[in-house]
């Protein structure tokens, strides 16, 4: 097949092709930056939260102080004690 005329014009059609749709972007148009703030209350909570990781679960003073007491024979527990434990919880429980 034999092609007449101006050749050199058909690649300028895929040249014009490309361009449609690019989009330029406007002149002295900016980007706003993300802002990031804490409120006193949440760096309040922060600070409180730090200082009670650092804090043991266990008072290992307390218990071996007990343990002493127990392996010694000394440590007695009155069983009114007890009872009034038993019913505070139960009341606070409101079982």
């Amino acid at each position: 097949m034999k092609i007449w005329g101006n050749v050199p014009r058909v690649p300028d059609i895929y040249n014009k092709q490309r361009n449609i749709g690019k989009v330029d972007k406007p002149a002295g148009a900016s980007g706003k930056k993300d802002v990031l703030s804490i409120s006193g209350e949440a760096k309040d909570f922060q600070t409180v939260m730090k200082a009670l990781k650092n804090v043991p679960d266990i008072r290992m003073d307390k218990v071996k102080e007990i343990s002493e007491k127990y392996e010694s024979g000394t440590y007695n527990v009155d069983s009114k004690d007890i009872a009034d434990k038993v019913m505070k919880s139960l009341i606070d429980k409101k079982i």
